[in-house]
């Protein structure tokens, strides 16, 4: 249970941090072989970008389980309490709805790179594990919505009303 406990806590965190550390050696040593040595590396940009676009769509699981959205906090604040919770419920809903709406086509962008057989050109990985991203990230964000959704659900059944004088 505490695994569990823990991936829900940190999953998206861990696994980001695990490929910005790579991304900086991986560049660090780029440069230094480039700069230092007089010679450069033939696969380390293409592996840094493919950990850069996994990190991006990792990314926006970790944002939506942190609640980080593009939003102006002035508009935020002049919202009463009891509206901005119907707020994010409808928020939740509609990402909800996108995200799912989303699938079929990652889901096919990946079969596609799957049945091509495809292979990167510096490195010859195969080009599924990098198109996977998309379908991995999405699949992420809406457990998370899904998540957020019963939590805000939930408190809706746990409020008491205000007591009149």
């Amino acid at each position: 249970m505490k695994v569990l406990n823990w991936l829900d806590e940190h999953l998206e965190e861990a696994i980001l941090c695990v490929l910005l550390a790579a991304m900086t050696i991986i560049m660090g040593i780029q440069v230094f072989s480039r700069y230092c040595l007089g010679s450069s590396l033939s696969w380390s940009e293409e592996i840094t970008r493919y950990l850069f676009i996994w990190s991006a769509f990792l990314s926006v699981s970790y944002c939506t389980k942190k609640r980080i959205n593009i939003r102006v906090e002035q508009f935020v604040s002049m919202i009463p309490e009891k509206v901005y919770s119907y707020i994010k419920v409808v928020d939740d809903i509609i990402r909800l709805l996108i995200f799912i709406y989303l699938i079929p086509f990652a889901y096919t962008y990946f079969i596609k790179a799957v049945e091509s057989g495809q292979l990167s050109p510096a490195c010859g990985i195969p080009m599924y594990l990098i198109q996977i991203a998309p379908l991995t990230g999405f699949i992420l964000v809406i457990i998370r919505v899904a998540q957020q959704l019963w939590l805000e659900i939930k408190e809706f059944g746990n409020r008491k009303p205000k007591e009149e004088n």
